[in-house]
């Protein structure tokens, strides 16, 4: 579904707790004007006289976005960094888990002489229940990582060590991690306790996935350079660009990269699942959710955006 017109208003036509994810990139709060070129009237205004405006204008909004949200529903506020503060106090105010996301969205800022060029956006990740819907995405591996941690090899090929057993950081209060393992009349067990479930690490013994030390040392486990999908994701996206240092083709001024978007959905939702983007811009949201096979709704007051989110998903 896209529909032209007032964030507010449509949101009170939807249903309660009936959207499963949604992805609010609002004004920023930056006293611009956004347009895609110096001739083109493609863009929208972002100057508020007060920051009080500001926030008439998204607390409502943020009010009515929690409504519609499932018990295990996600909401992502996109923020520039420079104007986080308000926003996190919405957010915080409103939602019981706040967990800031930092966007590096550009490598540099060759053009900055006066002050530090800004590369960093915010995604606040907002949600009420500890059951959050989530799944597992995956970030390159850092280069040197790969290049140098893939030392050993075994008939599978090459691979690197994951640990296997906790530091004291880490000490076990469960009593069934304390057990110990005998091989070839040697003994482990780690004061600390394991990481995982004697039946699990048997498993993986017999699976041949566990690294035997040579001498004294702990058990790990195998992890092969061959089937990394790469590191489990952090709160730190590096690895995907901006429009102006990515692939994509700008149509917005203030268009998010696919990729960005992608992750998002694909990490707080399944297939079927509803997405709901209130102020659309470019319609990123809802190509997202169409490439990953996720239903969508996406609203926007600009009819400049309607026609721009419309021709992209009929084209995809």
């Amino acid at each position: 579904m896209i529909k032209e017109g007032d964030a507010l208003k449509l949101l009170k036509e939807l249903d309660d707790s009936s959207t499963n994810c949604v992805y609010f990139d609002p004004p920023f709060n930056t006293g611009r004007v956004f347009r895609l070129a110096s001739n083109s009237e493609i863009g929208f205004n972002d100057v508020w006289e007060t920051d009080n405006d500001y926030v008439n204008l998204i607390e409502p909004v943020l009010v009515e976005l929690k409504r519609v949200m499932k018990k295990d529903a996600s909401l992502f506020f996109h923020i520039s960094a420079a104007e986080m503060f308000i926003p996190e106090m919405l957010c915080r105010k409103h939602f019981k888990n706040v967990q800031p996301i930092f966007w590096k969205k550009s490598r540099s800022k060759n053009n900055i002489k006066k002050k530090l060029g800004a590369t960093i956006d915010v995604v606040f990740w907002c949600c009420d229940n500890n059951n959050r819907k989530f799944n597992m995405v995956y970030q390159p591996l850092d280069a040197y990582y790969a290049e140098n941690s893939y030392k050993n090899e075994d008939e599978r090929g090459f691979y690197a060590l994951g640990h296997l057993v906790n530091d004291r950081t880490r000490k076990t209060t469960n009593l069934k991690r304390l057990y110990s393992y005998t091989k070839d009349d040697r003994t482990w067990q780690p004061e600390n306790g394991w990481r995982l479930s004697e039946e699990d690490l048997l498993s993986l013994i017999e699976d041949n996935r566990v690294h035997f030390p040579k001498g004294k040392g702990n058990l790990y486990r195998k992890i092969y350079k061959h089937e990394s999908k790469g590191k489990p994701a952090t709160d730190l996206w590096d690895d995907i660009h901006s429009i102006a240092q990515g692939g994509d083709s700008r149509v917005y001024p203030t268009q998010k990269p696919l990729g960005l978007l992608e992750r998002i959905v694909e990490m707080t939702t399944d297939e079927g699942d509803l997405v709901l983007d209130p102020m659309a811009g470019a319609g990123t949201t809802g190509l997202a959710a169409k490439n990953l096979n996720r239903q969508y709704i996406l609203f926007d007051n600009n009819p400049d955006a309607i026609a721009i989110m419309k021709k992209r998903l009929e084209q995809t």
